[in-house]
């Protein structure tokens, strides 16, 4: 596939702007501020008027763009697992897009939105999705297990258990009322 650079972790080249140097500039993005806190990574590698896709984003921090969002993203995770690992585990970069499938690791030892310290170790596994311009980051999709981690930090009942049982009962007479409300 011509355009395509497929990489593993370490085994990016440079290629004068081309996908090799994205890969590596994604891969930077992700790994280096999380596990390492480099925030000035990310006035260098995302535009002033970046989108941010993250269903999981917080309501409060939706409206926000930019390296402040990311920053800020960064901020809110680092500060609920200090310990947090980042590790990109494979890149696929093609023209103006890279994508990168990733893993992370931590203990919940601070607040994250509400959430009280629970102790536990979380881990989870998404695919993000960047599209660049003029050597910055315009637009990110992500994509992450945030249901597994909810489960994981006791925010989420377990698969199978009783909890999820009644929320799922609970949900279907909600839909059934929003579908009465919804036709009438």
């Amino acid at each position: 596939m011509a355009g395509v650079t497929k990489t593993r972790r370490g085994a990016t080249s440079k290629a004068g702007g081309g996908p090799a140097d994205l890969a590596e500039g994604s891969r930077r993005l992700l790994e280096d501020t999380f596990n390492e806190g480099k925030l000035e990574l990310v006035d260098e590698l995302v535009a002033a008027d970046a989108i941010s896709h993250d269903p999981a984003t917080p309501a409060h921090m939706r409206e926000l763009t930019g390296p402040e969002m990311f920053k800020r993203t960064v901020a809110m995770y680092r500060r609920a697992f200090p310990d947090v690992r980042m590790v990109v585990d494979d890149v696929i970069a093609a023209d103006d897009k890279v994508v990168l499938r990733w893993h992370s690791e931590g203990t919940h030892r601070g607040e994250l939105e509400g959430l009280a310290p629970t102790g536990a170790h979380g881990s989870v596994t998404g695919i993000s999705i960047d599209r660049w311009k003029d050597g910055k980051v315009v637009e990110s999709w992500t994509e992450w297990d945030n249901l597994g981690l909810a489960r994981q930090l006791g925010a989420a009942p377990p698969e199978g258990s009783i909890g999820e049982k009644l929320g799922l009962g609970l949900q279907r007479l909600m839909a059934r009322r929003m579908r009465q409300k919804n036709s009438g």
